[in-house]
């Protein structure tokens, strides 16, 4: 055997380098300039590939159109087949608890755990994360906190009867539909991901004063076409919300919607406190109603502070109260341009709104 052939043999041996769409254009290729008339030697040499390759090629050319397609290697058989992975996610939807954890969140390590039960396989976590995202098309989620006291019962029966009366009375009242809440923005950042290099965590230089600004806003819609609208009230520095503040804000609102239905929540400072009852008995063109308890995620406010503070505010850190003020302030303003935003806060709780 001469040199040239040992060649051959050794690049046929070779595992090609490449991936399957660039290994069958140089298929593609070699053919090519084979039908062109040049020498398999000098083609072999110019693609770095052995001669008998070159005769395999042609043949699967001339075999069909997808003779030299590309083919990606199907790689090693899992462990976890399609019927075990779904009986995987059949267990893993069952809930946390129903295998004996605390709660229902899902951890690469419980996960493992569950697979080791149930299949006698081990796997590392970090295999099976790869699993869960890349197999099961799972995501990475941050759960959202609800409260042990929540009578879901009682939520159910307001979404499917009181929400719905409110409605329906608002619209005979010709009024509009509002919908409450307070909250505060801190001097202290709220710190949020940002990039960096490996190793390298960025400092964010912000005041170790506790300072704060509390304000009051709400969403309302238009009686007939429910266009929505929002009003806002930020408050002195470091003043908590009181009833009297709630008065106030809705006084002003007064000035601007003639009639009215605001839903809050079971705060003492709104439909208890014996200034609102007052206010809302000299104006009935002013109605109060309750949300459940414990039922942040039904009000459409609620986004507007998720919004502001999480979105637009995270990692902010101003040097002082003004500051942060006018920040809030062009936020907030900004917000309120933006129909798309108010509706898209709306939509995220569900509501029955078209009764």
């Amino acid at each position: 055997m001469n040199p040239l052939q040992l060649r051959d043999i050794k690049l046929c041996m070779s595992r090609p380098i490449g991936t399957p769409a660039e290994l069958e254009r140089r298929r593609r290729h070699a053919v090519d300039l084979l039908n062109q008339g040049e020498s398999p030697t000098v083609v072999a040499r110019i693609l770095g590939v052995g001669r008998p390759s070159l005769y395999r090629w042609q043949q699967l050319a001339n075999s069909g159109p997808d003779g030299l397609s590309a083919k990606p290697h199907p790689g090693p058989t899992p462990l976890l087949d399609t019927e075990r992975l779904v009986q995987l996610e059949d267990l893993l939807l069952n809930g946390a608890t129903s295998h004996g954890w605390p709660n229902e969140l899902w951890t690469a390590p419980r996960v493992a755990e569950v697979i080791r039960r149930h299949f006698g396989i081990s796997f590392h976590p970090e295999h099976v994360r790869k699993i869960l995202k890349q197999r099961l098309h799972w995501s990475s989620q941050r759960p959202h906190k609800l409260a042990s006291q929540r009578d879901e019962e009682e939520i159910l029966r307001w979404l499917e009867q009181e929400f719905p009366r409110i409605v329906r009375e608002t619209r005979q009242r010709d009024a509009h539909l509002v919908f409450l809440d307070e909250s505060g923005f801190m001097l202290t950042p709220l710190v949020r991901r940002t990039l960096a290099p490996r190793g390298l965590t960025p400092p964010l230089w912000c005041s170790a004063k506790r300072d704060r600004i509390s304000a009051i806003s709400c969403i309302t819609l238009s009686p007939r076409r429910y266009l929505p609208g929002l009003y806002f009230e930020l408050l002195p520095d470091n003043v908590n919300v009181t009833a009297a503040h709630v008065v106030a804000f809705l006084k002003e609102l007064k000035k601007s919607l003639p009639a009215f239905t605001v839903i809050w929540d079971g705060n003492t400072i709104h439909s208890k406190a014996r200034l609102v009852k007052a206010f809302l008995a000299e104006h009935p063109e002013v109605v109060a109603e309750d949300f459940p308890g414990y039922v942040p995620e039904l009000n459409p406010d609620e986004g507007v502070w998720g919004h502001t503070k999480y979105a637009r505010l995270a990692n902010f850190a101003p040097a002082d109260t003004r500051e942060l003020r006018e920040r809030v302030d062009a936020e907030l303003r900004w917000l309120k341009d933006y129909a798309y935003h108010l509706y898209s806060f709306i939509d995220h709780t569900k509501l029955p709104l078209k009764i």
